[in-house]
């Protein structure tokens, strides 16, 4: 698919009905395209990360050195189930967030999941050196961040859409893109099951 332009897109479809949550490993871009994404919709904007870290007064490096990932996870889950019981929203999430089956069906039943795939060079050139990664502080970090992938990527591809990142392309372009796959998905359902509703 070509790369797209403010001038060439069409307009957002309808009104947003329901949350679209983004997924996918640390680094595909769901916070900055996430963003982009919310102001086109007209609806906030919400990273489950920064919540979490709120919420418990602590940075995420802070929150596993001290509790561990369980603990981490246990109050991923009840953020997100949170932030889920409003109106719509986009909602990034953390990189383990879907992989948690809870989660998961909270996310299947409240929202329209979008799959941020990112190709392993790709995150490896975003996340390398960069602090803020805990399941990265090892000694091989580019190892584990392959065996993420090869671990998670099965699961998110169970997300509603699927959309690629790619490298050096516009947040605006990959937003406009993942409009375009919601919208395609939006087409055969009957009414009561869409995300885009009539604009207002």
């Amino acid at each position: 698919m070509p790369a797209v332009t403010r001038h060439s897109q069409p307009s957002v479809p309808g009104r947003l009905l329901r949350p679209v949550v983004l997924v996918g490993i640390m680094g595909a871009g769901k916070t900055s395209v996430g963003q982009v994404l919310a102001g086109l919709l007209g609806v906030p904007f919400v990273d489950s990360d920064h919540e979490i870290e709120a919420a418990a007064g602590l940075d995420i490096p802070e929150i596993f050195a001290r509790y561990g990932e369980s603990a981490f996870r246990a109050g991923e889950a009840r953020v997100i189930a949170r932030l889920l019981s409003g109106g719509p929203l986009v909602l990034a999430t953390g990189g383990g967030a879907f992989i948690e089956p809870g989660t998961r069906a909270l996310i299947r039943a409240r929202a329209v999941s979008v799959w941020l795939r990112a190709p392993a060079d790709l995150v490896w050139q975003r996340v390398r050196g960069r602090p803020g990664r805990p399941l990265l502080a090892v000694p091989d970090p580019r190892a584990r961040l392959e065996a993420l992938i090869a671990e998670r990527y099965p699961v998110y591809a169970e997300a509603d859409v699927t959309v690629d990142s790619r490298a050096d392309e516009l947040h605006e372009a990959a937003a406009r893109r993942i409009i375009a796959a919601l919208a395609a998905r939006d087409a055969p359902l009957p009414p009561g099951e869409r995300l885009f509703g009539e604009p207002q």
